[in-house]
């Protein structure tokens, strides 16, 4: 089965996610492309993660795109996602294809399609995809042949991506900068990147987790608290003023404070947005999907900007990136971006950033975090996961209390799941678009509280 989801297709390697699978796929991208893209030289940048087979599977994409005339850039290494989105947008490409399930776990991998604007594609363009599959014979050709016809073409597509970046952040003050960083790639293709930009600095990166292991360490490639669990303890142990984590195609951040403490992108969000348009003087308002927290409303109502909510799928942020609308934009799963980029996240430009935003502040990242909890206080979010086959009924179906807690449901938000809202919590219910479980997420100003309303609201899954 191929369906796209909240962000490309994904599915399990060797049963749904094949080779023959694949050349379907990838013929009816190449059918999509024949019929809305009218210029004669169609080309198309492929890239692909550190995952099982990728490097294959991006060759058996640019075999099928190379026998339909279209010609296709290949990367000559593992490369991060945002570098395909890079390339797409500023290079021209009619579309970008990356090889990765993101941040599912190795049983996964699966195919994001870019568009020209380097934004993730939307759903009209995968709808279109879906219905051409299977609609035409897979053209085959084999890899020299289409290279000495010069249809594929294998290029290193990260020395531009690194040279827009070094432009884009103030890289000769962060060199200034007297830090100890531990970064975390998760087995992904975060690699050195980030000191590649910064170059010779008074910044000591030390790497957890950068080697190739498409097992992921029997962890899976996301930055949430359970999977950093080593970044968590080393840098308490280490003594380092932060730690990062990228996720395993790169396109996604959280950190981890000297104390060893996680934040995740619910408050780098609202720092971001805070640095964006108070030190970099950017134009434009704040983006969040429905699952993102109410401290980011706060903090763009402090800034007076809008805040603009989505459903969940950076897709959605790319748009209002698109229309010029906002100069920050995340959700809650560490996905980023930024005005005068692409309008896509990147893990990489994330931590940049965070890394200016200590320089032009002139403050630790402890104190600058204890500032902000200060400011606009300590919100707490949790989530949970349960499997879909767990879930008898439709999430439709749910009886919705008028109470939670002792808290009156003041709003119930339908723009993509269920989510009740009191006055400082809320619960929500969303089936995932990646991966097939129903999440289950929430948010008070005391852990403990989320916690409770996250076990509450498994209650009510399990009591459909």
């Amino acid at each position: 089965m191929i369906k796209f989801g909240t962000d490309g297709w994904r599915a399990i390697i060797a049963k749904d996610y094949t080779f023959e699978n694949l050349e379907i796929l990838s013929q009816a991208i190449a059918d999509y492309l024949k019929k809305t893209v009218k210029k004669k030289n169609k080309k198309v940048v492929i890239g692909y993660d550190r995952r099982f087979l990728s490097k294959e599977f991006a060759m058996t994409v640019s075999r099928v795109l190379a026998a339909n005339k279209i010609k296709v850039v290949l990367s000559n290494r593992d490369i991060p996602t945002p570098a395909v989105s890079f390339h797409a947008r500023y290079k021209k490409y009619d579309l970008g294809v990356m090889i990765t399930a993101s941040h599912n776990p190795a049983a996964f991998n699966g195919l994001k399609i870019k568009t020209s604007d380097g934004g993730a594609a939307d759903k009209d363009v995968t709808d279109a995809v879906e219905k051409l599959l299977h609609k035409s014979k897979v053209r085959k050709i084999e890899q020299d042949e289409a290279k000495k016809k010069g249809l594929l073409v294998l290029a290193d597509l990260t020395e531009i991506y690194v040279k827009f970046l070094k432009g884009f952040v103030d890289v000769k003050a962060i060199k200034k900068l007297k830090l100890k960083v531990l970064v975390d790639n998760m087995y992904g293709v975060g690699d050195n990147f980030v000191e590649q930009i910064i170059g010779k600095s008074k910044i000591k990166f030390d790497y957890l987790n950068n080697e190739i292991n498409p097992s992921f360490g029997g962890i899976h490639p996301e930055p949430v608290a359970s999977n950093l669990q080593k970044l968590i303890k080393s840098v308490k142990k280490g003594k380092y003023d932060f730690g990062v984590a990228l996720d395993g195609d790169a396109d996604r951040i959280a950190l981890v404070d000297g104390k060893g403490n996680f934040i995740n992108a619910q408050v780098i969000v609202p720092l971001l947005a805070l640095h964006m348009v108070k030190n970099r003087k950017e134009k434009g308002g704040v983006g969040k999907t429905v699952v993102g927290s109410n401290v980011i409303d706060k903090v763009a109502l402090d800034l007076g900007v809008a805040c603009y909510e989505t459903p969940v799928g950076f897709k959605y942020l790319s748009n209002l990136f698109k229309q010029n609308l906002i100069c920050v934009g995340g959700e809650e799963a560490g996905g980023i971006g930024f005005k005068g980029y692409i309008p896509e996240r990147d893990g990489s430009i994330s931590f940049l950033l965070v890394l200016e935003m200590l320089i032009m502040e002139k403050k630790k990242f402890a104190i600058l975090l204890n500032n902000f909890y200060q400011k606009y206080g300590h919100w707490h979010y949790w989530r949970s996961a349960i499997p879909v086959k767990s879930v008898r009924k439709s999430l439709n179906d749910l009886k919705l209390p008028k109470i939670l807690m002792g808290k009156k449901v003041e709003r119930v938000n339908k723009l993509d799941g269920i989510k009740l809202i009191t006055k400082d919590t809320w619960l929500m219910f969303r089936k995932s678009g990646t991966e097939p479980i129903v999440r289950v997420y929430a948010e008070s100003k005391s852990q403990k509280e989320a916690k409770s309303l996250v076990a509450l609201g498994t209650k009510m899954i399990y009591a459909l």
